[in-house]
């Protein structure tokens, strides 16, 4: 698929087919997502593969798939995975101690955006477009931080931000947000300066 198409193709996808992707493929995802850039190196992004399907239902039930259920049906649980992309700050703060990070006077720099979020983001972003390159769909629930470190084991350095189902794309119900529609590419893309 050529990139442009992959890009227009990405949506959140919220009903999927139970199962039926090849543990490659998905291993696959996992692996272009590791690729992606992150600040000085750092590589303070993690990933956690839910397959069982058992495994799926508690992390859908801790991202509360119940009360979503009759708008959208169990979209977190039947999937062929969930990926659940986590971050660590401190990741970020040891690897700008080290020498070739540090500043003229030896201490860390002042970050004026915290960049492990930029990162994780992109990580998602590479999941999304990979999951589309794949043939599949890919949708996003915001976590229960807590809960899903509990049953995932998740170490307290890293902040798992949410949970990405990933799978079989079925027809389903679309957000009615979308009928927003997008903002003008004028307003989007300034040339220049902002005004």
């Amino acid at each position: 698929m050529e990139f442009q198409e992959v890009v227009m193709k990405r949506r959140a996808v919220r009903r999927f087919e139970e199962g039926g992707v090849e543990r490659d493929v998905i291993e696959r995802i996992a692996r272009l997502a590791q690729r992606t850039p992150s600040a000085g190196f750092s590589q303070g992004q993690r990933l956690v593969v839910v397959t069982d399907p058992a495994a799926r239902r508690e992390v859908a039930r801790i991202c509360g798939e119940d009360e979503m259920v009759e708008a959208f049906g169990p979209w977190v649980s039947e999937c062929a995975a969930q990926f659940i992309p986590c971050v660590s700050e401190a990741i970020y703060h040891r690897r700008y101690q080290e020498p070739d990070k540090v500043r003229d006077d030896g201490t860390e720099i002042d970050w004026p955006v915290p960049f492990w979020w930029v990162d994780i983001g992109a990580t998602m972003q590479t999941i999304m477009l990979a999951a589309v390159d794949e043939g599949l769909g890919c949708g996003f629930i915001g976590p229960d931080v807590d809960g899903l470190r509990a049953s995932l084991d998740i170490p307290d350095e890293f902040v798992p931000i949410g949970v990405m189902p990933v799978g079989r794309p079925l027809s389903d119900v679309r957000s009615p947000s979308l009928k927003r529609g997008w903002v003008p590419f004028e307003q989007f893309a300034r040339w220049e300066r902002w005004d």
